[in-house]
């Protein structure tokens, strides 16, 4: 690789870096060593090809998709973590409740199972359509229909406290929504105004 090529790789992982891990956050379900060690793997990987990549955030991010896909094919079923009940009160408007929110998606995308994660983070926070999902992942817009469908059954059932009509939304198109679930610095494409 040449120096020029180095300095541009750089530059991209300076300024992509927390984005990629925010996304591989949701991808692996908030573990954030895992979420580490997707982004660093996919860079790796884009490091190799650099000079050929047009479009590097696309590659890196299809690498972080292949990659997901192929450890969650691999791992065997383990224990889902078990987390507290949100108290009674959980809708007080005192000003957390975005937060709130974050933390009860969060939780109730940690409980899905890889598969179905990787799903619901590529369709409603990545804001792809079914076709790009299925191109992503290498199957049918049949079984992302599907899964996505049972994806969110689930997440209904994990989470009740979730407001579903936001669930059956393809995207999240408005930023107040948008900001409530995702980082403004990493909001869907066409969350913003």
């Amino acid at each position: 690789m040449d120096p020029q090529d180095h300095e541009r790789f750089r530059d991209y992982v300076e300024s992509r870096w927390s984005t990629l891990l925010r996304l591989a956050n949701l991808l692996t379900g908030g573990d954030r060593h895992e979420a580490e060690d997707l982004v660093q793997t996919a860079l790796m990987k884009a490091l190799s090809r650099w000079r050929h990549i047009e479009d590097p955030e696309g590659y890196v991010r299809k690498v972080m998709y292949r990659q997901q896909i192929s450890r969650w094919r691999l791992r065997r079923p383990h224990r889902e973590p078990t987390f507290a009940t949100p108290p009674a009160d959980f809708g007080v408007a005192d000003g957390t409740s975005a937060a709130d929110l974050r933390i009860t998606v969060g939780h109730a995308l940690a409980r899905l199972t890889p598969r179905q994660r990787t799903m619901l983070v590529l369709r409603y926070f990545e804001d792809l359509s079914e076709t790009e999902v299925a191109a992503a992942l290498g199957c049918s817009v049949g079984t992302v229909r599907s899964t996505t469908h049972r994806s969110l059954a689930r997440l209904r059932r994990l989470a009740p406290e979730l407001n579903t009509s936001e669930l059956d939304t393809p995207k999240l198109d408005t930023p107040e929504r948008a900001a409530a679930v995702v980082p403004s610095s990493n909001l869907p494409k066409g969350a913003h105004t």
